[in-house]
């Protein structure tokens, strides 16, 4: 039975490599998972996750860099999505993406519900779930046969037409509905569309699509699934249109401690009363994508000159600006990198020098000259945080710019704002009226 509740309150735990000396936290972090109202999302490196991994270094600076480092294959999917001609990469980015600042939510699948991880995603739609007798599937299995709601689709639904790579047959359109997808040049799966129970906090919303996974090559495939929250037809968004209302936000807290913790709310309840909002434009082509009209930026006082073409969105291309949880550092296309960079350089007291995919590092002690970095969309300006503009090196001796030009192989015109950029502020996506809001709030 579905929650009359109108929204839940997700918990968000987004954990890097600073290690705190008591296990009784850890405890309580973990046990806030049992909360009736509340999902844990877990970042890969967090504490409480199944995919607890070892940590690429001691520092949480350099668990940022190693996982901006890959950043290049999610910028590689994105541009993927806002071109025309759909190219072989990942649709999520699994295994090895959840070392892209991915996050991954407590959901249950099922009646009664079995517990998986699910990656969380606002620029994919789908839901898949790796089943039980998968062959190749590395992490725990939903079983069909342990939940009492569980059906396979058949070629008939309506539902079959909204998957890439069926594999009905054309001549009858009977059986059970089959897809495969690849993912990158060494990844795919195939899957079995089906309807079943998932639950989010106190809400549980029947008869969900997703794909049931049933074999996987190569391991980019997410080890417990995938829940989008894009705008597409398939999405959470869709799916749950008269309980959320196509509304939701979430708080992303700063990258400066082990544990983590922000929210995500689903549904118009409980969201930021007083919000500055931009329209959110629409991509017809990649309707999951969320757009929004970046005009300008400001370093400090000074306007940077930009040339409008360069920040204009064109659905026809993909060009154009895109909000992402799951990229960790934001990527402008080369000239208005270049351009930004420079007008930084110029207020900010160098030598300059590079750390990883930062080029525009400088010595702490003359941080406090540094600029403040001002994003101007339609309707709203947004003024980053200093924490969201720099990061500081382990030692704590060097600081950098926090921002990277878009890797060559990707469509040089696509501009990210990433997940470190958004840090503290409430994003709130309100599909239904067309805009996103931001607001300041001390998401830990």
């Amino acid at each position: 039975m579905r929650s009359s509740s109108m929204h839940c309150t997700i918990l968000l735990i987004f954990a890097c490599t600073i290690f705190l000396s008591t296990t009784a936290i850890a405890s309580d972090v973990c046990s806030s998972s049992n909360s009736k109202s509340d999902i844990s999302i877990v970042h890969i490196y967090g504490k409480c996750s199944p995919f607890n991994a070892p940590h690429p270094s001691s520092s949480w600076v350099n668990t940022v860099l190693d996982m901006a480092s890959r950043d290049q294959q999610r910028l590689a999917y994105l541009s993927s999505l806002a071109g025309l001609k759909p190219t072989k990469v990942p649709i999520a980015s699994g295994q090895n993406a959840l070392n892209i600042g991915n996050y991954v939510a407590r959901v249950k699948v099922g009646t009664p519900g079995q517990l998986m991880f699910m990656v969380l995603d606002t620029s994919n739609d789908a839901a898949w779930i790796p089943c039980t007798g998968c062959s190749q599937c590395t992490s725990t299995l939903f079983s069909p046969n342990g939940s009492s709601t569980y059906v396979p689709l058949g070629c008939s639904m309506p539902e079959c037409t909204q998957v890439r790579g069926l594999s009905c047959p054309a001549e009858s359109g009977t059986g059970t509905c089959l897809f495969n997808q690849s993912y990158g040049g060494d990844s795919s799966f195939s899957a079995t569309l089906s309807y079943d129970a998932i639950g989010l906090g106190n809400d549980v919303i029947p008869n969900y699509t997703f794909g049931c996974i049933n074999e996987v090559s190569g391991k980019s495939v997410p080890p417990q699934g995938l829940l989008g929250l894009g705008r597409g037809p398939t999405s959470l968004l869709s799916q749950t249109g008269s309980l959320y209302s196509g509304v939701f936000s979430y708080c992303l807290p700063s990258f400066k401690s082990y544990y983590f913790s922000g929210s995500l709310k689903l549904g118009p309840l409980g969201q930021p009363k007083n919000i500055k909002t931009t329209p959110l434009l629409k991509n017809p082509h990649r309707p999951s994508l969320y757009y929004v009209n970046l005009t300008g930026i400001n370093v400090g006082r000074v306007s940077v000159p930009i040339a409008p073409e360069l920040l204009a969105f064109d659905p026809n291309t993909g060009a154009g600006t895109i909000i992402d949880s799951g990229t960790v550092i934001t990527r402008f296309a080369q000239p208005v990198y270049t351009a930004l960079r420079d007008e930084f350089r110029k207020q900010t007291k160098g030598p300059f020098s590079s750390l990883g995919a930062f080029d525009t590092c400088f010595a702490a002690t003359n941080e406090d000259v540094a600029p403040s970095i001002t994003f101007r969309f339609s309707g709203m300006d947004l003024v980053l945080p200093m924490e969201n503009t720099l990061i500081h090196s382990s030692a704590g001796t060097t600081v950098c710019l926090a921002m990277a030009t878009s890797p060559n192989n990707v469509n040089a015109a696509v501009n990210v704002i990433a997940n470190l950029q958004q840090q503290n502020l409430r994003i709130m996506f309100d599909v239904a009226n067309s805009r996103l809001g931001i607001a300041r709030e001390l998401c830990n």
